[in-house]
């Protein structure tokens, strides 16, 4: 049985406990090395395992000092595990299982560093350019890395030390639940919206980066038509937004729904999808619309582009355009045909995405490193 050991700081509920999981089915020895989990550590314990979890002091802020307390505590579980494979995530865990696994690689180790996007990617912000130099320097430290998008797989084939590159569409998706129908005349009616409404839907934190005030200026643009705006997410930018759409006089028209458990209901409520956001390593968010056969507008840049094609399932927009919003907006408003047309193909394509073919490629990709 080959023992496995699984890294991350905060996604190791939302995104890799299924896989983890999934693993164990197929005869691995699996434990996990993660953080608080944004304070969901017992809640991973009580899923996996309390004598397989361990809890590691890691943050995502690279400038946290308790970090090296971190890098102290995989050393300790990485050398007295007798690990087969490594698989880490994350820019921090990344780097710290990375170099935590130095002395286990010599003695036959494997590691895999999954990357999730990388912070820097053509078009990104200067800052994080600089995490460049560290990612490359860390990658002479894994046998092999996990890409989820074209850009990052083209660049760390080309540009990185690692012997394997390989990618995958992202880390999975549930598509059956967010194909599935709802009473949604029911819904509506509870999120208050009328039947004869068209509905663009948005989901991610209010944050600079997931850019929703570029959608909230292109529906100032199309104020006078029947259009609703929804957004769910929560973040520091809410009252900023507020502010904003009362400015432009459509209070009526941009609702703001907070955190919700339910945003598979609401996709089925929903007419199409704004994914306006400036950087991505794919956007789950986006490739759950798309199951659930939402028209996808999203911003022309990493990850986003892989799936996002004009006309077929979407368009694209410049990214902080609100007039290239508007006007994608307004062509699938008024084009029923096109809509249904855009909608069958984003149900079809969505499915290489599933969680079911996800897992087998990242199987394949174990079994072929731990020969």
């Amino acid at each position: 049985m080959k023992k496995v050991l699984v890294t991350s700081t905060d996604m190791m509920m939302q995104f890799l406990a299924p896989h983890v999981q999934f693993l164990r089915e197929k005869g691995y020895d699996v434990d996990v090395a993660c953080s608080e989990v944004g304070n969901r550590f017992e809640e991973v314990q009580k899923l996996l395992g309390e004598d397989k979890v361990y809890k590691v002091r890691l943050q995502r802020n690279p400038a946290k000092p308790s970090n090296l307390k971190g890098l102290s505590d995989l050393r300790q579980i990485i050398n007295n595990g007798g690990y087969d494979l490594i698989w880490t995530n994350e820019p921090v865990m990344g780097i710290m299982t990375r170099l935590a696994a130095k002395k286990a690689r010599k003695k036959g180790t494997k590691v895999v560093y999954m990357t999730h996007g990388y912070h820097f990617f053509k078009g990104g912000q200067f800052k994080y350019k600089l995490f460049y130099p560290i990612e490359k320097w860390a990658s002479r430290y894994c046998d092999a890395i996990i890409t989820i998008n074209w850009e990052d797989y083209n660049l760390s084939k080309r540009k990185f030390h690692a012997k394997i590159v390989e990618h995958i569409d992202g880390i999975g998706l549930d598509t059956k639940k967010f194909g599935a129908s709802i009473d949604v005349i029911k819904k509506r009616e509870e999120l208050e919206i009328s039947n004869e409404a068209f509905v663009v839907l948005s989901v991610g934190e209010l944050k600079p980066h997931k850019n929703h005030k570029s959608v909230i200026e292109a529906i100032g643009l199309l104020k006078e038509q029947d259009i609703v705006y929804l957004i769910c997410g929560k973040g520091e930018l809410l009252e900023s937004f507020k502010n904003r759409v009362n400015q432009l006089g459509i209070e009526d028209k941009v609702k703001f729904l907070g955190y919700r458990k339910d945003v598979h209901e609401i996709m089925q409520c929903a007419d199409l999808f704004a994914f306006p956001s400036k950087r991505e390593g794919l956007g789950l968010a986006s490739l759950e619309a798309m199951a659930a056969g939402l028209p996808i507008i999203g911003a022309r840049t990493r990850g986003i582009v892989d799936y996002v094609v004009d006309q077929e399932t979407g368009y694209l927009c410049g990214v902080e355009n609100p007039k290239d919003y508007a006007s994608a907006i307004e062509r699938l408003y008024k084009d029923e045909d096109l809509r249904a047309k855009i909608s069958d193909t984003c149900k079809l394509r969505a499915c290489k995405y599933d969680i079911e073919n996800i897992r087998e490629n990242i199987l394949k990709i174990f079994r072929d490193i731990t020969k």
